[in-house]
């Protein structure tokens, strides 16, 4: 008599893996500062000959289109500074806040023109980008909220053109590449009179910074 054979246990399937989650684009509203950030080294890319000038104005467009943290960080991730993690910002010291001064932080033209002027306040930093467009500050007429001001300016294809009073104090630390940049520094007698410093970059473009005869800034107190 023979043995019956036990009945075939099927084999199990093997388990699917687990789909690898894609990261989702980074949903944070992206400042102002994160958008000056960008523009900074991107226009370090264009002067170290990484980024051609067809691409940095592409990419500065992107910039100030850009609504999300997750759409400026594909921008520089190609470059040495897209490699390397930002770095956390310090913890908020406790105390009063000290008012943030008013005014727009951004000036951009893109294939058009814009231009600031008449009674306007004039933050800590200015940000002046021309992308095959022209933009003009007047700050003649300008409130000054602090006495050191920086105006960022970066022109592609395009102009910058900024009017200071003729009784303040301007530095320049720009850069003209197959561009010019022309900025007439002053020195104020006044020690209390506004000091502009005017940097950036000119690509086959121009930058020009030039006081305006007659034209003079008031008193920071009573502006």
């Amino acid at each position: 008599m023979t043995a019956e054979k036990p009945p075939a246990v099927p084999l199990a399937k093997p388990a699917a893996p687990a789909p690898v989650p894609h990261p989702a684009p980074d949903p944070v509203r992206a400042s102002d500062a994160d958008r000056d950030r960008i523009a900074d080294i991107l226009r370090e890319a264009l002067a170290e000959g990484r980024l051609d000038a067809e691409e940095h104005a592409e990419r500065i467009e992107s910039v100030y289109r850009a609504k999300t943290l997750g759409e400026l960080e594909p921008l520089i991730r190609d470059l040495p500074a897209g490699q390397r993690p930002a770095a956390p910002a310090p913890p908020p010291r406790p105390g009063p806040v000290a008012p943030v001064p008013a005014g727009p932080r951004s000036v951009v033209a893109v294939f058009s023109s814009a231009n600031r002027h008449g009674r306007w306040r004039l933050g800590l930093r200015t940000v002046a980008s021309a992308v095959f467009g022209s933009v003009e500050l007047d700050l003649t007429e300008a409130i000054f909220d602090q006495q050191y001001v920086t105006i960022d300016a970066t022109a592609v294809f395009g102009s910058v053109e900024i009017k200071v009073p003729e009784n303040v104090t301007v530095r320049t630390g720009g850069t003209g590449v197959l561009g010019s940049f022309e900025v007439v520094e002053m020195v104020s007698a006044d020690p209390s009179a506004p000091v502009i410093m005017v940097k950036g970059a000119a690509v086959f473009g121009s930058v020009e910074a030039r006081p305006v005869p007659g034209k003079s800034v008031r008193n920071l107190r009573n502006a």
